[in-house]
């Protein structure tokens, strides 16, 4: 049984419905402070400074989260190649 719903909604209409805050506000902060240190120091950009202070642990939390995404798509592809190679053996 397939049950398919289509929904004609703007995104600030699904945020409220869901009840997910309002962060724009928040958005709109974040991106006049890096606004204001890439004009302040146009010479000595760099983006992973600028955004170190952000990050819940620094450049130790970004490389956690590269890792977690690699490892999830290195299982993937196994089990993917794995059902695959099982399904040719059972034929």
């Amino acid at each position: 049984m397939k049950i398919k719903v289509d929904v004609d909604a703007t995104p600030e209409e699904l945020r409220v419905f869901f009840g997910f805050p309002d962060i724009k506000p928040l958005q709109d902060e974040m991106l006049e402070v890096v606004r204001k240190r890439m004009h302040e120091g146009v010479e000595g950009y760099d983006p992973m400074v600028l955004l170190k202070p952000f990050m819940p642990q620094g450049m130790q939390g970004l490389d956690t989260m590269q890792k977690f995404f690699w490892d999830a798509f290195r299982q993937n592809m196994e089990g993917t190649t794995g059902s695959g190679s099982q399904d040719k053996d059972k034929k």
